[in-house]
């Protein structure tokens, strides 16, 4: 599966099915000039005065190991899609689309910042070094998350949505309490922006100067919500309204998300508080694998949106400067399809959790009722083997 057949997958169009959401066609609806871009559409590099100094020492390995984040990243997801449809998972968020805004963010964090992401941050795992095999064990059921936060400064994800926010702000303002220089960062998408949560941890994080950035991942579309029915003006303005800044980055360009995401940590990191920034991009999938996008989305939105594919778009830039050749990219396709046949087998291999493990770690001390719980459970289970017994 080679990353431009990756890229060019279309969702069928039943017949029949009515195109939708005629004004949002174009691709661009909302982008504005204040959108910050280093990268064109075609690779081109442009210059930008205010952000150009956080990306000035980037070398040409660092470009190539960004190409090679988005494309390993878009590997393992398309291998958790179809593990989904052949009935090993039993969801899937998919971040097709979505890779610079992650990959670039990511990138831009420091070993002792901590992230809180939702569900669909497999990027930002990959940057943490968050084995790809772990985020599928909550997906398929035989977990509750699959890594210890505390290894990679990552999170769990969270289900929730929204609520991450309020975990980010909370963890940021004792950060702040405790005189460390880190930062902290909330990851969620524009749907979530209008949940009360968010807001409350605009509120919080502004009023104590919190050290934490919130990425929203504007990719649109809210499951089947577009972003206008959800508010007049554009997400990142709403921090205006809470006393700190909010600036709207290209988020299919990897390079301008990870200089607006420095730009934003070392304002957390130097104690002049919180920062929204938020990623303009596109869901190029399903919102999850139980979703039909065609039933809602017109094919001529997102067809204009993968001409502005981001892997694509980083590829066209380092042949264009000589940065890879042609050993590199048959390289990485190696690497890639090497990565899709450890996730299948490692899925496979996942062993069925203790029945009995949900009942752990409820109370620290024990609880009468989850006793209760676990014994009319244990009763339960036991009547399957007398029946078993009595044939």
């Amino acid at each position: 599966m080679t990353v431009e057949s990756t890229a060019a997958r279309k969702p069928r169009r039943s017949a029949g099915t009515k195109r939708t959401s005629a004004s949002k066609t174009s691709g661009t609806s909302g982008a504005g000039p204040e959108l910050v871009q280093l990268l064109t559409p075609e690779g081109k590099r442009v210059k930008n005065a205010e952000y150009d100094k956080y990306v000035a020492d980037v070398t040409p390995d660092e470009l190539r190991g960004l190409y090679r984040d988005m494309v390993l990243t878009r590997r393992f997801d398309a291998e958790a899609t179809a593990l989904q449809r052949q009935g090993e998972l039993g969801l899937w968020a998919s971040l097709l689309g979505q890779e610079a805004a992650q990959i670039g963010s990511g990138r831009a964090l420091r070993d002792d910042d901590y992230v809180f992401p939702t569900y669909r941050e497999h990027g930002v795992a990959w940057c943490r070094g968050v084995d790809p095999t772990n985020l599928l064990g909550m997906f398929r059921g035989v977990n509750n998350g699959g890594w210890d936060p505390n290894s990679n400064n990552f999170h769990l994800y969270t289900i929730v949505i929204g609520s991450q926010t309020l975990h980010a702000t909370g963890y940021a303002m004792g950060v702040a309490m405790d005189g460390a220089d880190s930062a902290v960062i909330a990851y969620f998408g524009d749907g979530a922006s209008s949940q009360g949560d968010v807001a409350e941890s605009f509120t919080f994080s502004a009023v104590y100067n919190a050290p934490v950035v919130f990425f929203c991942q504007n990719n649109q579309w809210a499951i089947s919500e577009p972003t206008e029915k959800q508010t007049r003006v554009p997400l990142y303005q709403r921090a205006q309204g809470y006393g700190f800044p909010g600036v709207r980055v290209d988020g299919n360009d990897v390079l301008a998300c990870l200089a607006v995401t420095k730009w934003a940590l070392e304002r957390a990191r130097s104690g002049d508080g919180p920062t929204l920034v938020e990623a303009y991009t596109y869901r190029m999938g399903a919102h999850t694998t139980s979703d039909d996008p065609t039933k809602y989305r017109a094919d001529e939105e997102r067809e204009a949106w993968e001409a502005k594919d981001p892997i694509l778009r980083l590829r066209a830039h380092l042949e264009s400067a000589n940065h890879a050749d042609e050993g590199f990219f048959a390289e990485l396709e190696a690497e890639s399809e090497a990565l899709g046949r450890r996730v299948r087998e490692a899925v496979r291999a996942m062993p069925d959790p203790d029945h009995f493990a949900i009942f752990e770690n409820v109370y620290a001390d024990g609880h009468a009722l989850v006793d209760e719980e676990r014994a009319q459970f244990a009763a339960y289970q036991a009547s399957f083997a007398d029946a078993e017994g009595g044939k």
